[in-house]
């Protein structure tokens, strides 16, 4: 169970007005589901922790899935999915972060997307999506970073109390029994960082930094592309994986 502190801290998360940063970024998450579930063609859709509604716009508008539910602990978050009127959406209510109140194998598809970074006891509810779908998706950032521990306060007042890689994740993912059939190592798309860098942050628009954020993608990219995976990884910022359930005992009781 969420505790009372974690529960008002998100209760009013969504009433603040970036809007458009949050529809930004979440244009690029689902897309990214989109690309690893190129092999699954899902009924029935469940977003766990779906936020103000905003991936799950994007998957309404292209047609992902003719059945869309979403759960979101903050009560605010649900007023604003249900205020979005999507078509496709069966569903939208809150819920206590870990109990999913549906039967086993309601879902042909569960997607997580940035929560798994603020959840207090992963495995929980891993096993809690494993319950009620055959496939999860699953999206982190790739915070980690070497150092990453002198920037403590920098990702708590975000709420990531957990560091992935994409090796962990996947360690994560294996060991409660769930097969890897997908992935998808993606950077910071250089649309999103000029909107942090000259909206959010109020940085000076100047012809000299915007190159910059282009050129640096661009070579990002093509090391990634020269050096292989073990590069691409480290310049990650999103790590996306499609699992299904396995017959693997590798999981934890």
């Amino acid at each position: 169970m969420l505790s009372e502190e974690v529960k008002t801290a998100y209760d009013n998360f969504y009433t603040n007005s970036d809007v458009a940063w949050r529809m930004l970024g979440a244009k690029y998450k689902a897309q990214n589901i989109v690309d690893v579930c190129k092999g699954v063609k899902p009924q029935k859709v469940l977003e766990v922790g779906a936020g103000d509604g905003s991936i799950l716009h994007f998957l309404n508008d292209w047609h992902f899935a003719p059945e869309l539910y979403a759960l979101e602990i903050a009560q605010s978050g649900v007023d604003l999915i249900n205020e979005r009127k999507l078509s496709r959406l069966v569903l939208a209510q809150s819920f206590d972060g870990y109990k999913i109140p549906f039967e086993d194998d309601t879902f042909d598809l569960v997607i997580l997307a940035h929560v798994l970074e603020h959840v207090e006891h992963e495995r929980i509810l891993l096993r809690e999506l494993k319950r009620v779908a055959k496939y999860i998706v699953v999206e982190v950032p790739k915070d980690y970073r070497f150092g990453v521990d002198k920037r403590m306060k920098h990702f708590l007042d975000y709420g990531h109390i957990n560091m992935y890689t994409p090796t962990s994740l996947r360690f994560l993912l294996q060991s409660e029994g769930l097969e890897i059939l997908a992935d998808k190592i993606s950077m910071t798309a250089p649309e999103t960082t000029k909107f942090n860098e000259f909206i959010n942050r109020k940085a000076p628009k100047t012809f000299t930094k915007n190159l910059k954020i282009e050129l640096e993608y661009r070579l990002k990219k093509m090391l990634g592309n020269l050096l292989g995976i073990k590069k691409q990884e480290q310049f990650a910022n999103a790590y996306t994986v499609l699992t299904q359930k396995s017959d693997s005992n590798l999981h934890i009781f």
